[in-house]
């Protein structure tokens, strides 16, 4: 009788092999002392470590990309928007409704890097559950169209916890292993303010104030890990995020009547890829 252990890594492979060889050297010695062993008792010898060797190739494959394991990776994350944006509109000034685009204005947002951390957990041998958080990366709001001169405008913070559900190709015990995956994240920004004064005091006319939207977006999701071992691996994947955010301007503008309560806001398009490098720990 064999064992099957050919998906399992060499060192435990190594270990069935090992067991099974002492069981069969065990009973050979066993049929030239007829007098201290019966047949019965050489069977039920040969039977036992046989099974031994078979549970240390099934033992190998827990450890593998399989079905009930949790892993954790940590990495970095790089933010690119694809971004565009509508013009300034003014839709509030000393408190009557209005809608004034100021025509030729626009904004973009930077590119950004943080520190990354994500937790999974497959469900089956090849869907995978998984939460990705950063440390919220801060973003320059640089000014476009008539806006360029000014060159940076503000800044924001970007929060977008992400839940993932990936599929993985390819046996749980490969050490190349593909996945697609689909998700999604919510958004929102904090510490949004304006930091050229030039442009506040020359366009928005005073001291103002950001606020921003907070949405959901769906998240596409492409990649692979390569397994070094059993518990550590790495892995690659890109993002695409069609996200939309609003940012809303409550400015105390200095006019010829007096100081005025100004709103206006700006929508911009933002679109990230976002690529992710890691490294990952199998429980």
């Amino acid at each position: 009788m064999q064992v099957p252990c050919n998906e399992a890594p060499k060192p435990l492979f190594a270990l069935g092999k090992m067991l099974y060889g002492i069981a069969m050297v065990y009973v050979k010695c066993c049929v030239h002392n007829e007098r201290a062993f019966s047949e019965e008792h050489k069977l039920k010898i040969k039977q036992v470590l046989t099974e031994i060797a078979a549970l240390a190739c099934v033992s190998t494959a827990a450890h593998a990309q399989s079905a009930g394991s949790f892993y954790a990776t940590a990495g970095w994350f790089h933010f690119a928007p694809q971004d565009s944006s509508g013009p300034l509109k003014e839709t509030s000034v000393g408190g009557s409704p209005v809608n004034i685009d100021v025509p030729g204005t626009g904004a973009g947002i930077s590119s950004a890097d943080t520190a990354g951390f994500t937790l999974g957990y497959f469900a089956t041998d090849h869907i995978a559950a998984e939460l990705e958080m950063g440390v919220p990366p801060t973003f320059d709001l640089e000014g476009t169209g008539t806006f360029s001169q000014y060159g940076k405008l503000g800044s924001a913070k970007q929060w977008s916890p992400t839940l993932l559900f990936k599929y993985f190709f390819n046996a749980p015990t490969a050490k190349f292993r593909p996945f697609v995956g689909l998700g999604v994240t919510r958004t929102w920004f904090t510490d949004a303010q304006i930091t050229n004064q030039q442009f506040e005091g020359s366009v928005l006319h005073g001291p103002t104030t950001v606020d921003t939207d907070s949405s959901w977006a769906p998240v596409f999701n492409v990649g692979a890990t390569y397994n070094f071992t059993e518990h550590w691996f790495a892995g690659f994947s890109v993002s695409f995020i069609p996200l939309k955010a609003t940012a809303k301007l409550n400015t105390q503008a200095q006019t010829p009547v007096g100081t005025l309560n100004v709103q206006s806001q700006a929508k911009i398009t933002l679109n990230p890829i976002v690529t992710y490098l890691r490294v990952g720990y199998r429980f």
